[in-house]
């Protein structure tokens, strides 16, 4: 079993990595967000996505593109890289260098890329969403959609974390 540390990859070391297992016949599967405070619904839409596939690989969103608001991220990419290596169902992890994730997309060329059912209208409120779903189709590779129960972690971070002078 991979330690913790050991699931973690800069994003260039992974595209090599993935593009090796891809040629062995794994399908490889994406998952990308902020996962600023880990909380059930992220477990289950891992476990659920890795589901989908061979290999199950989870980017965050870098500390310096959070887009959460005042005091976000609670927890520094490197903490959150760590936490999500921490569960068994996640192969390998890595912070995106950029502000969305489509250059990740064209950079890992996952076979898969999910998301949770929140997105399933391909519709929110940066745009992102149809941004990647754009290159998922220049790069052939599916999106799809877990059902799982969802949380908010903005929503549980602003109303169990933060102080009210935060707010």
């Amino acid at each position: 079993m991979k330690k913790n540390r050991e699931k973690i990859y800069t994003i260039d070391v992974l595209a090599a990595e993935l593009a090796k297992l891809k040629s062995e016949g794994k399908i490889i599967v994406l998952c990308h967000g902020c996962f600023d405070l880990m909380h059930p619904g992220h477990i289950l839409y891992f476990q659920a996505a890795k589901e989908l596939g061979d290999i199950l690989v989870v980017t965050v969103t870098p500390d310096k593109y959070v887009d959460k608001g005042d005091g976000r991220p609670v927890f520094n990419q490197d903490l959150r890289m760590m936490s999500i290596a921490a569960l068994e169902c996640v192969d390998y992890v890595a912070v995106n260098q950029w502000q969305t994730a489509v250059e990740t997309l064209k950079t890992l060329l996952p076979n898969k890329y999910v998301k949770g059912q929140e997105f399933e209208k391909l519709v929110d409120k940066t745009g992102k969403i149809q941004k990647e779903y754009a290159v998922l189709k220049e790069i052939g590779a599916e999106m799809c959609f877990t059902h799982e129960i969802v949380f908010s972690s903005t929503e549980l971070i602003n109303r169990y974390f933060l102080r009210d002078d935060k707010r």
